[in-house]
């Protein structure tokens, strides 16, 4: 079936009906082929339907989203230390000529570069398992997330974008919590191919008191917010 949602949203901004600001995001996400939420297109639909005269579409019910596990990255196990050999002195042969002499003060010589080498070794050794590890982590500069307005009333609709070096098409989880830190509404959204995210969602509903709400964007290794207030 084609999609209709450019004719629809330009014939709503043509008869001065809906949100103008919003018509007009989705519009520019249609004429460049980006995703549109679900709820984007559900307010088009019901627009449109009290505007425009279309037919209710037949609801399909929603598929359940994929639940994406976390990664779990195995901690290295640092080199155990070599274990030191101890050696002996060998026994002292009490014999009077000259050449046992020599033959034992070699044997103790040789004993002792032994111990020196392994003692060097094993410092060696100690040195690179106290290095700590070191892990990398992604930068967080150039993933964000904002809302249109700092403050919003009962009613009123919420545009939540943002931006992620993610490539296009990659999952993002958005989640709004209230002052209470209560989960009053999430979704997944995609990355766009410019590397942004955005969706709507309404202010109000169970959960909904006057406070400080914040708004979160996270992947499987980053995290950001962001807060508004709702009177």
């Amino acid at each position: 079936m084609p999609d209709t949602i450019l004719d629809d949203v330009q014939a709503l901004l043509d008869k001065e009906v809906g949100d103008k600001r919003i018509l007009e995001q989705i519009l520019r996400a249609a004429q460049n082929n980006e995703v549109i939420s679900n709820f984007e297109r559900n307010y088009v639909r019901k627009l449109a339907e009290k505007h425009l005269g279309k037919k209710p579409a037949m609801e399909k019910k929603p598929e359940e989203q994929k639940i994406i596990p976390d990664v779990q990255i195995p901690t290295p196990t640092p080199p155990q230390p070599k274990p030191v050999q101890t050696f002996s002195p060998p026994p002292k042969v009490s014999k009077s000529n000259s050449k046992n002499t020599k033959i034992m003060l070699g044997a103790g010589i040789a004993a002792l570069i032994v111990i020196i080498a392994a003692a060097a070794s094993m410092s060696g050794v100690s040195d690179i398992s106290s290095t700590p590890n070191i892990t990398k982590t992604p930068t967080s500069q150039s993933f964000s997330i904002q809302t249109d307005l700092s403050s919003y009333q009962r009613g009123d609709i919420i545009s939540i974008s943002g931006n992620s070096e993610f490539s296009a098409g990659e999952p993002v989880n958005l989640v709004i919590k209230n002052p209470d830190d209560e989960t009053v509404w999430s979704e997944q959204v995609a990355v766009k191919k410019d590397g942004k995210f955005t969706t709507l969602t309404f202010a109000g509903g169970s959960g909904w008191d006057a406070g400080i709400f914040t708004v979160m964007a996270e992947t499987n290794s980053e995290q950001t917010t962001n807060t508004f207030s709702f009177n």
